[in-house]
């Protein structure tokens, strides 16, 4: 095939490769700008002069959010809750896809079932009546709270039942006449060949139950067990409570350099590093291709 190489065609290629760059500009200089707020100075940022690089440079922001111990158990349970979430997810979404791809013949259920979720995605309880549910279960101040509402994300589970309905029946087929039952041929075939997939959903999970504050809000009473996102959420410049709690010099030096802005910047970045690390570690398996080397149909 000979490539193509006139003028339109290099054009239309610089236009792309100007667009995505606008596009990356447009994406990365408001985070810049919160990294550069974050390491600035109180009066810098009040008087609105910082652009993309730190002005009077200062940690201060983050050593307000790090000086105490609540920081890092916060910090802990955030780790252990997106964890076994995680674990949960994963476990439900497969067991609860792969069912629902057989016929109706195969799965009398499959349409109740199917209705059941659809309706459940819609329609919710509402925050009042899950709360209820959580006290009545006993779950109100642990980190079950936080994992078990949500156990069952029920877009993920039909976005993984499209992907095994996508994958060749050739391939279940040869298993079964191999001898291989039900679940070999879930977990030797449908997961290996669903890992783009299962990787998405995981990466949802995971952001989601990071980034998740609201849920501590509701469910944790003692601050002592809040998440990180509801830990940094509660964070707060509250300058008469400081003078009172006898700081000494230099913590009231620092105080001069630290306000509510640049506070909840410092926030921000502190939410996003942890995913900036697992997100390149996911992206290998975002862009593989759906079933590489099977069967094709």
């Amino acid at each position: 095939m000979i490539e193509n190489k006139s003028f339109q065609s290099r054009l239309r290629v610089v236009i792309i490769y100007f667009i995505v760059v606008i596009l990356g500009l447009v994406c990365l200089l408001p985070l810049w700008n919160i990294v550069a707020i974050s390491f600035s100075s109180s009066a810098a940022v009040t008087a609105n002069r910082v652009g993309l690089w730190p002005v009077d440079f200062t940690k201060a922001a983050y050593e307000k959010i790090m000086e105490d111990n609540q920081f890092w158990r916060s910090f802990f349970i955030s780790v252990v809750r997106v964890i076994i979430a995680l674990a949960i997810n994963l476990i439900l979404i497969v067991l609860m896809a792969y069912p629902l791809t057989k016929s109706k013949s195969e799965f009398k259920a499959r349409n109740i079932y199917m209705n059941m979720l659809i309706f459940a995605m819609l329609f919710n309880g509402g925050m009042i009546p899950s709360y209820i549910l959580v006290k009545e279960l006993g779950l109100l101040n642990t980190i079950w709270a936080l994992i078990l509402p949500g156990a069952l994300p029920i877009f993920s589970v039909i976005m993984v039942m499209n992907f095994f309905l996508g994958i060749p029946k050739s391939l279940e087929e040869a298993a079964y006449i191999d001898g291989a039952g039900p679940l070999q041929v879930l977990f030797r075939i449908m997961i290996p060949c669903a890992k783009p997939c299962l990787a998405t959903v995981s990466l949802f999970s995971i952001v989601g139950s990071w980034n998740d504050f609201f849920s501590g809000l509701i469910y944790i009473q003692k601050p002592k067990n809040y998440p990180i996102m509801t830990y940094i959420q509660s964070l707060n410049v509250d300058i008469q409570e400081m003078l009172k709690s006898g700081m000494n010099s230099s913590s009231l030096e620092n105080l001069t350099e630290l306000s509510n802005k640049n506070l909840n910047a410092a926030k921000i970045v502190v939410a996003v590093i942890p995913l900036l690390i697992i997100y390149p570690i996911l992206q290998k398996y975002l862009i593989t291709g759906i079933v590489m080397g099977s069967v094709k149909e």
